[in-house]
């Protein structure tokens, strides 16, 4: 049920803020097989598992994804002053908040699954599956291509400003 691992390295940030992506929809999409899981098998040691990834990738990696896109590449588009790619970013910066919410949501079910619970599916699983996933669809397909616009030094600034949040030497 566990997703496979990409490597990715910060002196090509384009390209590990896709890798994420994969891992959002990776993730993303595992919260439904665990659902599915669950209902066919009971809480085991692979839903536990499952779970524990589930948590362990939008606790810790998807905020630094979020602050990467918010802190670093989105201000450096904004600066290339095309209002139609403004528009985006403002409006995918905004679902950055609305999907904080439903993994607020979806958080205490996977909580108590990994603690071997058997909690009360949260209806907005759906939506959380549905709507990260989308939101990367969304990012790659309306703003990640202009980055191809920034110079090689705005690039290299991104991923060191990347590594330098998760704390890694370059």
């Amino acid at each position: 049920m566990m997703p496979q691992e990409t490597t990715t390295s910060f002196e090509e940030p384009l390209a590990l803020l896709t890798a994420c992506h994969d891992k959002v929809r990776r993730f993303a999409g595992l919260s439904l097989m665990l659902d599915i899981h669950i209902a066919q098998k009971g809480n085991d040691e692979e839903a536990r598992e499952a779970a524990r990834s589930v948590l362990r990738y939008f606790d810790l990696a998807a905020p630094l994804h979020h602050a990467d896109e918010e802190e670093d590449l989105f201000p450096a588009l904004h600066a290339l002053d095309d209002p139609k790619l403004k528009c985006s970013l403002d409006k995918l910066q905004a679902e950055h908040a609305e999907l904080a919410v439903l993994w607020q949501a979806v958080r205490p079910w996977l909580e108590a699954i990994a603690q071997n619970g058997l909690p009360v599916r949260p209806i907005e699983l759906d939506a959380f599956a549905s709507r990260y996933p989308a939101h990367a669809d969304r990012e790659e397909a309306e703003v990640y291509g202009a980055a191809s616009l920034l110079s090689a030094t705005e690039l290299s600034k991104i991923g060191t400003r990347m590594c330098q949040r998760r704390m890694v030497k370059p």
